[in-house]
């Protein structure tokens, strides 16, 4: 570990001086016959153009070294020779003791030569995003050319005018971006910051991707321009360019590298005393309380919670707001009211908070196939272990994820079975709202998600406020689709006559999207050696399209979106027990 320490702190060291000198390690004790040279060069993935001074390093530390001004690096490995042991290593059950024994056996194989390459390298720079996950570039043993690309990083500028102010006023400004999960459009917070004396903010680091950006609230507290015995003035949130809400607020699309500049120019109103009674909250309980233009749910707004009488307190300009008021763990609480704010203040309000739902799973095997048993070691709440009941379908997970765009309610999934016996399934702690119901399988594929008569394959599950939800019905089958196919495009190279995938070069992704809501989930196969495979693939109709690399951010339950894919995509259907062969072209991520 001091080893691998002094080495990063020499190519950090490397940064700060500018030169350009390989670290290598020598093997321990081994004798080199000669030298293991990798060669590479770190690239703008954008523009193609040679990156210099970045540091390129492998994760253990053990190796580091700068680019020189082409973006060239080179690494000397030391080669190695030692006796090499074959090892064979069996398990088998002891007859007396009954538990599992391991045998292992050795013999010298003779001189064996290696070498203390790693296994792979990462580089960055100031200025550069890490690669998505910090991704290494895989190397294989023979490899001595590399090439590593680094993505220039996204900024979004800009100034805060504020009317009448002289500098002492900063104000909190916060950023959004785009994000998709299971196919739609949700909005998460990418970070906030605050402006300068002069107005300016700045928020650097960030991946192309699409943005909002609006301010917090402001009052006013300066004693000079502010009356504690008066009115209370400041500045609602607003949201770029001007609008009023987050949901009409403008989308910045940030490319790689560009830099956006904003100007945004919250518009001083006044503020009225707000406060509003709980009832049911449970006693020393801090709820969360979610504040947005009724209609119009989005951040921006805030209340605070009194601890002394257990009350909402704040204050808010002239509108119409929901207060929305939730409380988690084990006995969760949930309630929203509607509030009204003209031009005085709001003190005879109360937000009823209600226990959350409990809703049953029941599940339906229709298998035209014999299954083997499933068994699963579980721990219950006060760390017991034990194996669960083969009644319950532990091949199977179902969870209920929020359908709004924007919020923080958290997915919901099946409560751990309470002890050997328990088979039962149920989602405890639903709160009231709109939730899409997604079930996972291991066996087959599942057919059809159904409650109160309502198809959840293609409509969102509705909780309603004290309500009693009826069980969520699942069938399963397992005589769906398969398909074999092979992606044109997806690099490799001979070796031997049989077709590799090239040395750190990823292959792709094929992804199967349902066209409508019968067509079940939809389902992914990698693509390592240019072929892929999928089973147990649900009847239905299918987009079917081939990426040079993974797709977070395919919106694919927008007909809009699927509609540019047009020309790229091959439409299947298939029906159970259907064998499909597909040959599909290769998307570049730039398409």
């Amino acid at each position: 570990m001091a080893r691998g320490l002094s080495v990063l702190v020499a190519g950090m060291a490397l940064v700060c001086c500018g030169g350009f000198v390989p670290v290598f390690a020598q093997g321990n004790g081994g004798v080199v016959p000669s030298a293991d040279v990798l060669r590479g060069t770190v690239v703008n993935g954008v523009t193609h153009e040679a990156i210099g001074r970045a540091l390129v390093y492998s994760p253990d530390n053990r190796f580091a070294t700068m680019t020189d001004e082409r973006g060239h690096f080179e690494f000397t490995f030391a080669r190695t020779e030692g006796e090499h042991t074959n090892t064979f290593t069996s398990t088998f059950t002891s007859t007396f003791t009954g538990r599992s024994e391991v045998l292992s056996t050795g013999t010298p194989q003779g001189p064996q030569t290696g070498t203390d390459r790693p296994g792979q390298l990462m580089a960055r720079k100031t200025g550069f995003l890490a690669r998505p996950g910090h991704e290494a570039i895989q190397l294989s043993t023979e490899q001595h050319e590399l090439t590593i690309s680094l993505v220039p990083e996204g900024r979004i500028i800009g100034r805060v005018i504020l009317p009448g102010a002289d500098g002492t006023d900063r104000i909190q400004i916060e950023l959004y971006r785009r994000q998709v999960r299971e196919g739609r459009e949700r909005w998460e917070s990418a970070g906030s910051a605050m402006s300068r004396a002069d107005g300016e903010f700045r928020f650097a680091d960030l991946p192309a991707g699409s943005y909002k950006l609006f301010t917090r609230e402001l009052l006013d507290r300066d004693p000079v321009t502010s009356n504690p015995r008066g009115r209370l003035s400041g500045y609602p949130p607003v949201y770029y360019p001007g609008a009023s809400d987050f949901a009409t607020g403008a989308v910045i699309r940030l490319s790689a590298g560009e830099t956006f500049q904003a100007s945004l120019s919250p518009v001083r109103r006044e503020y009225y005393p707000v406060k509003v009674g709980i009832a049911n909250n449970a006693p020393g309980q801090q709820p969360q309380i979610d504040v947005w233009p009724q209609g119009n749910e989005g951040p921006g707004y805030s209340l605070g919670y009194n601890f002394r009488d257990g009350s909402i307190i704040g204050s808010l300009p002239n509108g119409t707001y929901t207060v929305h008021v939730a409380t988690y763990g084990p006995t969760a609480l949930s309630g929203m009211a509607n509030i009204t704010v003209a031009g005085g203040a709001v003190s005879h309000q109360i937000v009823t908070l209600s226990p959350s739902s409990s809703i049953a799973v029941s599940v339906r095997e229709e298998f035209q196939h014999a299954q083997g048993p499933s068994t699963t070691t579980i721990s219950d709440q006060f760390g017991r272990t034990f194996a669960a009941n083969a009644r319950r379908p532990n091949y199977l997970q179902v969870a209920l994820l929020p359908a709004e765009g924007f919020g923080n309610r958290p997915e919901i999934y099946l409560r751990p079975p309470a002890g050997p016996e328990d088979d039962a399934l149920v989602l405890d702690n639903v709160a009231p709202g709109r939730y899409r119901v997604r079930v996972d399988t291991s066996i087959g594929f599942v057919s059809s998600i159904e409650s109160g008569g309502t198809d959840l394959q293609g409509q969102p599950l509705v909780v309603g406020a004290g309500a009693a939800p009826p069980p969520i019905e699942v069938t399963v089958r397992d005589d769906g689709a398969e398909v074999d196919g092979t992606v044109e495009g997806a690099g490799g190279f001979e070796t031997a006559g049989t077709r590799m995938p090239s040395p750190g070069q990823f292959q792709g992704t094929v992804y199967f999207l349902p066209m409508d809501s019968r067509g079940g989930q939809m389902k992914q196969a990698f693509v390592p050696d240019g072929k892929f495979q999928v089973q147990q693939l649900a009847p239905g109709t299918y987009h079917v399209l081939a990426f040079d690399s993974p797709q977070q951010d395919l919106e694919y339950a927008s007909e809009e979106v699927m509609r540019r894919y047009d020309s790229k995509a091959q439409i299947i259907s298939v029906v159970p027990g259907q064998k499909v062969q597909l040959r599909l072209a290769l998307i570049s991520s730039g398409e």
